[in-house]
């Protein structure tokens, strides 16, 4: 399926218990009409936006500077929705995961990774995946549907009322950078990540830099261009294999967009300078795609192209079918990417005690089953069924 059709095919479905629309998701425009549609003035619209996306209000009667027959008329119309917090767990590292439950019942996650000097987190885009790449524990649930604008932008906001970060403060935010890097794949939801990370952007609101945003795409190239010119994000791509043979297997969507074609895409994403490079994300499998002529390679692969490259140690869940590279084979791939002059740390896994490192999202901690094991075959059979 297109990544145009998906938000269409997979969309929220109309559940709205108290027969109240959440205002949360709305553009600035789309905030001035239903201002109108109930009578008041399109200057409440900028109020509104101040205490949603700047002071995090959740509730019309703390916005003090609205006339209280404002206050309840908006409240009799309108809500301003979070979602429920089914789970909320700490890792040892600092890192929190958070299961979120939307209005029908449909579950994601999301992880707030704290550093020195800034605090990251890491926002889904669809409840299950699209896709079924082989290291992704993600990857072996089905799509239920894509998020709307507005429960990725409650992501975030959710994250700042638990770290209780509203409003920002201008220096030291614990939440100053955003990767979609979650569940799902964001290009093949773009127009509801679109409409949330501009809300995100906006000056007036919640405020985090497009420099401060990376979008995570396993290669959705008709989509990639668009996304340059439109947000201007950051970009980081999927790479984990540096052959059409290898990245079929493990990233079957590489059937459909192949390496040529999004090495093209790469090249040609507006902005792309050495000032701003292209993350390339690769997972590193033992005995699959981390030796030296696979280092090589890359290089070879990437020619051109302003990048760096994150080397990612394979995090476990159970019943995957590969293991992690050792540390020695990590270390002669990343010296020989790094001597050929592309930047190549290698991530420290984060939150693996809370199932919250790259690739575990909605995982649980129990071993496989034989029949969930064949429950999960049969989901992956079916994706790349479609994807062929």
């Amino acid at each position: 399926m297109s990544a145009s059709n998906h938000a269409n095919a997979f969309a929220l479905p109309a559940v709205d218990a108290d027969g109240r629309k959440n205002l949360v998701g709305l553009s600035r425009d789309e905030l001035e009409a239903e201002m109108l549609s109930i009578g008041l003035e399109k200057f409440r619209a900028r109020q509104l936006w101040h205490w949603i996306y700047h002071r995090g209000a959740t509730d019309f009667a703390v916005m003090t500077t609205l006339a209280k027959p404002v206050r309840e008329k908006m409240a009799d119309h309108y809500a301003i929705a979070r979602p429920t917090v089914v789970k909320d767990l700490k890792s040892t590292d600092g890192t929190r995961k958070w299961l979120l439950r939307m209005p029908d019942g449909q579950e994601v996650e999301s992880v707030h990774i704290p550093e020195e000097d800034r605090g990251t987190l890491c926002v889904s885009s669809q409840v299950g995946c699209t896709l079924t790449c082989r290291f992704c524990h993600t990857g072996t649930q089905r799509l239920v549907r894509n998020l709307d604008a507005s429960e990725i932008l409650a992501q975030v906001m959710l994250a700042r009322d638990m770290l209780d970060e509203w409003p920002a403060p201008p220096d030291g935010r614990m939440l100053s950078n955003i990767v979609m890097m979650g569940m799902g794949e964001p290009l093949f939801n773009y127009e509801n990540v679109a409409k949330a990370l501009k809300i995100v952007m906006d000056g007036d609101g919640i405020s985090i830099s497009k420099r401060r945003i990376t979008l995570s795409t396993s290669g959705v190239v008709p989509a990639m261009r668009r996304c340059g010119e439109e947000l201007n994000v950051n970009l980081a791509v999927s790479l984990h294999a540096v052959t059409d043979e290898l990245r079929d297997i493990i990233m079957p969507i590489n059937r459909k967009y192949p390496l040529r074609d999004l090495m093209a895409a790469c090249r040609d994403y507006p902005g792309l300078s050495n000032a701003r490079r292209i993350t390339f994300e690769y997972v590193m499998l033992k005995g699959i795609n981390d030796t030296p002529a696979d280092a090589r390679a890359l290089v070879k692969l990437l020619e051109g192209v302003p990048a760096k490259i994150n080397l990612i140690p394979f995090n476990p869940w159970p019943g995957a079918p590969y293991e992690r590279s050792t540390d020695r084979a990590i270390q002669v791939f990343g010296d020989l990417v790094n001597n050929a002059g592309y930047a190549s740390p290698v991530r420290t896994p984060r939150g693996e005690d809370i199932m919250a490192a790259c690739g575990q999202l909605r995982s649980e901690s129990l071993r496989l089953t034989a029949a969930e094991r064949a429950a999960i075959d049969k989901v992956i059979a079916e994706k790349d069924a479609e994807l062929a």
